[in-house]
């Protein structure tokens, strides 16, 4: 027999929906904690190779850009 599956009256299957387990999460997502820093570590990678890589196809650093008017 298959999850969910009821066998009815005269021997007919009928098959209703699971119902998923509900999941809570109560961890702390804000504020000065280990989700925030890895987060915050792994956003700032991503800047410093973006710059990286910008600065190797065009041959003009970052600051540059940001100080040519």
């Amino acid at each position: 027999m298959a999850p969910g599956q009821v066998i009815e009256e005269g021997g007919r299957a009928n098959v209703y929906a699971v119902e998923p387990k509900m999941y809570v999460d109560d961890t702390q997502r804000f504020g000065f904690n280990e989700y925030a820093e890895k987060l915050n570590g792994r956003l700032a990678m991503i800047g410093f190779i973006s710059a990286l890589i910008i600065e190797a196809t065009t041959g003009h650093g970052v600051l540059s850009w940001l100080t040519n008017f």
